[in-house]
């Protein structure tokens, strides 16, 4: 997996007055838990965008304030109207604990289904995964270089290393639709 390092305040008070006024600052409070303790700190903004609006799944070497942690992304709320971020949950990962994240999706490979006419169907985005942080990929690569017309790849074909997929198995992930 992609890790990006960000630095984060301590919140002094947890509440809607300190919230606001942390979000007036342009910084987007946010907790971490999973670990020994939950601790409450805020983030940039613009630092939080980059893990937000990108496609891929991160870890985030976090430093609050001298104490350093890994962890992803769990949740985000938004403003209803804005869009803008009001929240963010990280989950601390510790090693040896499997996390569950969900990867995109890569297609490789050209289809001779797709080059005679075929149209290739996508129906899934990114998967969800289970294992170690150590041995997930960036992505989830599939390679369609042997999909004729009406062939399909489903979950339970993708196999990686030490990695469970917990979409269901029979599900389809490409096809090549006449």
């Amino acid at each position: 997996m992609k890790t990006v390092s960000m630095s984060g305040l301590l919140r002094a008070n947890v509440g809607k007055k300190d919230a606001k006024m942390n979000r007036a600052e342009g910084r987007v409070p946010c907790v971490i838990y999973g670990g020994k303790e939950e601790l409450h700190f805020t983030l940039s903004g613009k630092d939080l965008d980059t893990i937000l609006f990108s496609p891929y799944t991160f870890l985030v070497d976090l430093d609050i304030e001298g104490k350093k942690f890994t962890a992803t992304l769990q949740d985000v709320q938004y403003h209803p109207v804005t869009d803008t971020t009001l929240h963010a949950d990280f989950l601390q990962v510790t090693p040896g604990k499997p996390i569950v994240v969900s990867l995109p999706l890569r297609i490789e490979g050209n289809s001779p289904g797709v080059l005679r006419g075929g149209k290739l169907i996508k129906k899934f985005r990114k998967l969800k995964l289970k294992g170690l942080a150590e041995h997930m990929p960036e992505v989830v690569t599939v390679n369609i270089s042997k999909l004729e017309i009406e062939d399909t790849i489903r979950i339970s074909d993708i196999k990686i290393p030490n990695i469970e997929l917990l979409d269901v198995p029979s599900n389809l992930v490409v096809t090549v639709a006449s």
